[in-house]
């Protein structure tokens, strides 16, 4: 399970403001955020199955994913962590790739994938579980938008607590620059809970109460269960990337910021 919030072609100084939640067993190999063989990608890396949930590139171009809450699951499914890296590496257009998905969408579990070219100013919004399974495309209008494990915008009651705390912190700033950690520290470190008839009732409450917050800590029967890594991603129209990652390794909590110019 995972949450984002971001902003797109919506501020003056940047075309996109993405904060993201990685929520995991506390077991599974992770490694943290890095340039990625080849130097072309920047991302952790879920070392079970070798995708990611968030990368972006030196052309400008950027993919993150959450999963779909599901009963049902297919025992033999594709990574899903597969498709950003996927996308970064093949360089077609958001639209293209987006098609090229969709003729395979049936061999994953549900996903959320958003897709994005800051160059061209184009962003799209693909998902396998857009209506009983089908698999949609639709281009990502400017403004605010949060993405949780159900589809782009759903009302999930932590996903506008979360939307509009965003935009009350952005709406503080105005048209200056965004304090990235501050951001951090008061939207996606957010401990409060849904009331429980509040809940999506997809799974027995007792899974989904530890889930309704937008930072996640909770122990369940396979082990410990929540935010893994926490990421903030500004892109500015000088064309700087500032990559703030906040990742959790042997139970510390450790940060980086790693920082790149985009590439003609």
């Amino acid at each position: 399970m995972c949450i984002a919030v971001f902003l797109w072609q919506a501020h003056p100084l940047y075309p996109l403001i993405l904060l993201q939640n990685r929520d995991e067993y506390h077991s599974r190999p992770t490694r943290p955020l890095a340039w990625w063989e080849g130097g072309q990608v920047l991302a952790g890396r879920d070392e079970l199955a070798g995708g990611t949930w968030l990368a972006c590139s030196r052309d400008g171009r950027v993919a993150f994913l959450t999963n779909f809450r599901e009963v049902k699951k297919l025992p033999e499914a594709k990574s899903r962590g597969d498709l950003p890296v996927r996308f970064l590496q093949s360089k077609k257009k958001p639209a293209e790739f987006a098609e090229e998905v969709v003729k395979e969408a049936d061999q994953y579990n549900g996903f959320n994938l958003i897709l994005t070219d800051i160059g061209s100013k184009t962003m799209v919004y693909v998902t396998n579980r857009a209506k009983e399974g089908d698999c949609s495309v639709t281009k990502v209008e400017p403004g605010t938008h949060v993405l949780t494990n159900a589809t782009l915008n759903s009302p999930w009651p932590k996903a506008e607590r979360l939307g509009t705390n965003f935009k009350e912190l952005l709406s503080k700033n105005g048209e200056k620059e965004v304090p990235m950690k501050e951001m951090v520290e008061k939207l996606m470190m957010n401990t409060v809970k849904d009331d429980e008839s509040m809940l999506p009732h997809i799974h027995p409450p007792e899974w989904e109460y530890p889930l309704s917050s937008v930072f996640v800590d909770s122990d369940s029967p396979l082990g410990r269960y929540g935010t893994r890594s926490i990421s903030a991603l500004f892109v500015k129209t000088t064309g700087g990337v500032d990559f703030y990652e906040r990742h959790l390794e042997n139970e510390l909590w450790k940060e980086q910021t790693l920082t790149y110019q985009i590439e003609d």
